[in-house]
């Protein structure tokens, strides 16, 4: 057999394997698994895309992508990151999960409520000094902005394994 030959069934071994060492390093064991990821980065991407719309004016029943209602700057972002979303901050909260506060991630929402009623939602973005921050659009005359919670009277939901 000539050396070519062989040099390209060597060529096209390590070829393959390093496709699969790839595949391997990417995934995280089983395709359910890689959703996840998948999702998860999804989630946080939709984080991102929320705090670049800082500033943005508050317009009631706005979905973007220069003004925005609360619900609709979520949405906005949940799909621009490519996650599906309903419209309204109770929609929203009926198609999460609900999760404890402590197990919230960046892209996670935060549903306040009045009596059961959800009337507010925002997106959790991180901390500062100890205490929750979220990215939302409140009311009008007020951009979207990044702001603590003013109230206790608000859960957790997230989009990572819901429905």
């Amino acid at each position: 057999m000539p050396a070519a030959l062989h040099l390209r069934r060597a060529l096209a071994l390590v070829a393959a394997a390093l496709v699969a060492a790839t595949m391997f390093l990417v995934s995280t064991g089983t395709p359910a698994e890689a959703a996840k990821n998948t999702r998860h980065e999804r989630i946080l991407r939709a984080a991102k895309i929320a705090k670049r719309q800082l500033g943005d004016p508050y317009q009631w029943g706005a979905t973007g992508p220069h003004r925005f209602d609360c619900s609709g700057l979520t949405q906005f972002a949940y799909k621009r990151a490519g996650v599906g979303l309903p419209r309204t901050s109770d929609a929203q909260a009926n198609r999460t999960r609900r999760i404890p506060r402590k197990a919230m991630k960046r892209g996670d929402l935060m549903f306040f409520h009045s009596g059961g009623d959800v009337y507010h939602v925002g997106m959790f973005v991180g901390w500062r000094n100890g205490r929750r921050l979220m990215v939302h659009a409140s009311r009008p005359g007020t951009p979207v902005k990044r702001d603590a919670p003013w109230t206790n009277s608000w859960y957790a939901g997230t989009m990572r394994g819901s429905r």
